[in-house]
């Protein structure tokens, strides 16, 4: 019988006519192990790991690029196997085409499955192998996730396992940036550069005239480029400011420079320098706008900042008005001067902001590969937000900005770009100022405003940071602006002795905070801001990090849990906060709610129907009952829905063993162990070892969850395809030879009279409609104890199911990117026979 072809896919998906992809012919290599990544700029960047496997490439889209890190997995999304030729190809797949866009060979090298394993584990949901690439090296792991109902993609996770190799965090898809068969980088790749080793690797005359051809289309490309005119200003995004570094591998990390934010076009030797309000100050800017020329530019529009350097090498604003005031032709002006650019908008005519932030950041780099100081490009980290924010703050700095790495570029204020603050540090317009006593100062203080509700607000007076200097620039420009009348409404005692101002002038203030009544605390004066005007001098006020959906917690400091003195809003906190972890499992199921709106030693109840009172991200499915009616049950789908839950009261979140989509497919079997009163945490954890032993025997994976009270869940992820009634008939047989086989041990009967000295195993949680508490919910007991998932070698090593609370969410976060608990609740397993 003839196989399958299993490159039917990869060919039908092609015109061969119009990509230069090779065409699929299944053509084993001489060793049978070659395996590369490519890195593919499609609709999404990701990077394709493809291992060879009977003659072709198995191949994964992963998501965000392989990392070294044990504790980061990786989604990586199965596609359809590709033709071995496909190993050297490195090109651009045209516009319109399937997977249209830009592909760099960015490793390549053998691999092996570990010993004792084969390629043939693959069918089973998971493959453990070692790497000898130029860049990927020793052990990494694919494990299959369960489908979700409706869903046809296969998902997988790719991480590496602790070896010689292992490193943290994502240096490696963040420092290898270039082909390994040419050397070019991706943009260099999409305009057709070819690089020397491309040539010196392959002389053949096909190849020879592939890259003649090649040469004259990257040349018309050249014209092409050289020829699109100087862009034209856009509005610049701009930044948030929120009260915390946003955390994980999602957000990159730049210093936050003390400088002027710009706007640079270039095109060969033409240059123009633009606020971040449109104004030309080529002529202000002139010796940086010069050596942005010497790197003859395609066009392009660049992204960044303008700094100058204070004696102790740092950026620093009264340093760059200094150098600003003493003129472009100032003796020591280029030197002071610095560019650091942080995002490229256009290039060549093309508009790069749909781009993700990531691909933009790196085409810059590309572009700016011959830049030398005063032109940088500013440094980033991917993650490790927290390490770069204390540096910056130790060093005296101003704060850094975090940027999520996937998103595009939009000309407005945006949550996708946050700063973080190390000091207080606002713009005010100038509406007056104080006389002084001493003869060399020609005023005590300036009073401030800011624009609130349309009018002017006094925020209090500063009167420290001015040099000499200043305070003669300062002198000369508010005496050409006074005014009779006060510009703000403001009480007598702090009018006293003003001279009232025109308030046109905006002043930059560091400052400690905000006083009670609004005022500025130890504020100290840094210069003036000529690029943004007084109108639009608005308060700044931190935004909570990445709530862009917030919920609104009223009552925050109730105490709920008496106690141990645990709030309201300390528990919506440990929601926020676990959500993440927690929604995998508790997101679109049914759900039962534990509600104690007064506090847990109060009335509590149970509500699983939606009764529309709960919050708009609270959904709701209609399910048939036991009477032929149908009733609205409650599920939700995000953090926002478990926010809005507590805002109403909820404690505990109870989750059906099915899915919302398909509610009579149970794909869930829990096994609650519940100990009689005279037993200890000893026999439950023993007991519970010993059903997972059981249900091994029956080639079940099975995992083990602290319930937050007494006892321990064993869970059982299942794939769904059978009954309701199989899925209770399972349970409880399975419940019942194990009380029949140990009846001194266990019991399968809720009778109370029953259960003395045994330990009760609750199958009864496997009917349609019962619910079990889900992972990280928290419970409504003494302590805001946690139910928590636990490895089967840690359960060993644990005296309690209640060992960890609402406060310690942080602890909890980190346990679940840990490699003992990876792939937990995840498993491709069918319900068997008993």
């Amino acid at each position: 019988m003839a196989r399958s072809d299993p490159l039917a896919e990869y060919n039908s998906k092609r015109d061969f006519e119009k990509t230069p992809e090779p065409s699929g012919k299944r053509a084993p290599s001489a060793n049978g192990n070659r395996f590369i990544v490519q890195k593919h700029d499609a609709t999404r960047l990701h990077w394709d790991l493809r291992l060879e496997i009977d003659g072709v490439l198995k191949s994964w889209a992963v998501t965000k690029g392989p990392s070294p890190d044990p504790d980061i997995k990786r989604l990586a999304v199965r596609t359809e196997d590709h033709p071995m030729s496909y190993a050297d190809f490195e090109g651009t797949i045209p516009k319109g085409e399937y997977g249209g866009g830009t592909v760099m060979l960015w490793d390549c090298g053998t691999w092996e499955p570990i010993a004792g394993k084969s390629a043939k584990d693959l069918e089973n949901g998971h493959l453990h192998f070692c790497l000898s690439g130029e860049r990927m090296k020793g052990e990494w792991l694919l494990i299959r996730l369960k489908k979700k109902p409706g869903e046809k993609r296969e998902n997988w996770l790719l991480r590496k396992l602790q070896d010689e190799y292992a490193e943290p965090g994502d240096g490696l898809v963040e420092r290898e940036l270039t082909s390994v068969l040419t050397g070019r980088s991706m943009a260099e790749i999409a305009s057709d550069k070819q690089g020397e080793y491309a040539l010196a690797g392959k002389k053949d005359d096909a190849f020879l005239a592939q890259m003649e051809k090649a040469s004259a289309h990257n040349s018309r490309k050249r014209k092409s480029k050289a020829s699109a005119p100087l862009p034209k200003f856009r509005k610049p995004q701009l930044a948030t400011l929120v009260d915390e570094v946003p955390t994980g591998n999602g957000w990159m990390h730049e210093i936050k420079f003390d400088g002027y934010r710009a706007l640079v076009a270039a095109r060969g030797g033409e240059v123009r320098v633009y606020t971040r309000n449109g104004k030309d100050w080529t002529d202000k800017f002139a010796p940086l706008a010069q050596a942005v020329a010497a790197l003859h530019l395609p066009s392009c529009l660049i992204d960044g900042e303008i700094v100058a350097l204070d004696s102790d090498g740092n950026p620093d604003f009264s340093t760059l008005q200094k150098v600003l005031k003493r003129g472009k032709g100032a003796q020591g002006a280029t030197d002071a001067l610095q560019l650091h650019a942080f995002d490229l908008l256009e290039l060549g005519g093309q508009d790069l902001t749909d781009l993700p932030n990531i691909e933009r950041k790196e085409r810059l780099e590309a572009l700016f590969k011959n830049a030398a100081d005063p032109v940088f490009v500013a440094d980033h980290v991917i993650g490790s937000g927290e390490a770069l924010y204390k540096a910056m703050c130790d060093a005296g700095q101003e704060g850094i900005i975090a940027k999520k790495v996937d998103t595009p570029y939009r000309s407005r204020r945006s949550k996708s770009w946050v700063k973080v603050k190390c000091i207080r540090r606002q713009e005010f317009v100038i509406v007056g100022w104080k006389a002084s006593t001493a003869k060399n100062r020609p005023f005590a203080s300036l009073l401030m405003a800011q624009h609130e509700g349309g009018e002017l607000v006094y925020k209090g007076n500063v009167g420290t940071g001015f040099t000499a200097d200043d305070l003669d620039e300062l002198a000369g420009k508010l005496k050409r602006l006074e005014r009779k009348t006060p510009p703000v409404e403001i009480d007598k005692a702090s009018a006293r002795g003003v001279t009232w101002v025109t308030p046109k002038l905006v002043a930059e203030i560091a400052f400690a905070e905000f006083t009670a009544g609004g005022n500025i605390r130890h504020g100290s004066y840094l210069g003036l801001r000529d690029d943004k005007p007084a109108a639009k001098v608005k308060p700044e006020q931190p935004s909570p990090t990445s709530r862009d959906d917030a919920v609104n917690i009223s009552s925050r400091e109730r105490v709920i849990f008496p106690d141990s003195g645990q709030t309201k809003g300390e528990l919506a906190d440990y929601y926020e906060a676990v959500a993440p972890i927690m929604l995998p499992f508790a997101a679109s199921r049914p759900i039962s709610l534990v509600r104690c709106p007064q506090g847990r030693a109060r009335k509590c109840f149970f509500q699983k129907h939606d009764n529309g009172g709960l919050g708009d991200a609270v959904r709701s499915v209609p399910i048939r009952e036991k009477d032929g009616g149908r009733e609205d049950y409650i599920f939700i789908d995000d953090a926002r829905g478990l926010l809005q839950c507590v805002q109403m009261g909820t404690i505990e979140f109870h989750g059906w063993a099915s899915r919302s989509g398909d509610v009579e497919a149970p794909d869930r079997m829990v096994f609650d162990l519940d100990p009689d009163e005279g037993l200890g945490f000893d026999d439950v954890k023993t007991a519970a070892r010993d059903i997972r032993d059981r249900l091994a025997d029956l080639g079940i994976v099975s995992f083990a969850m602290l319930s937050g009270g007494k006892g321990v869940h064993v869970v059982v992820p299942l794939s769904p395809g059978h009954s309701w009634d199989a899925h209770k008939d399972f349970a409880k047989r399975f419940a019942e030879a194990l009380s029949l086989a140990e009846p001194e041990r266990f019991t399968a009967t809720m009778s109370k009279a029953k259960r003395k000295g045994k330990i009760f195993i609750d199958w009864l949680r496997n009917q349609r409609g019962s619910t079990a508490v889900l992972p990280y919910s928290a419970r409504a007991r003494s302590g805001a104890p946690v139910a928590v998932p636990v490895a089967w070698n840690e359960l060993r090593k644990l005296e309690d199911a209640k060992l960890f609370s609402i406060d310690d969410a942080t602890k909890l976060i980190r346990r679940a990117g840990s490699k003992s608990l990876a792939g937990w609740g995840m498993a491709e397993q069918r319900l068997p026979d008993l």
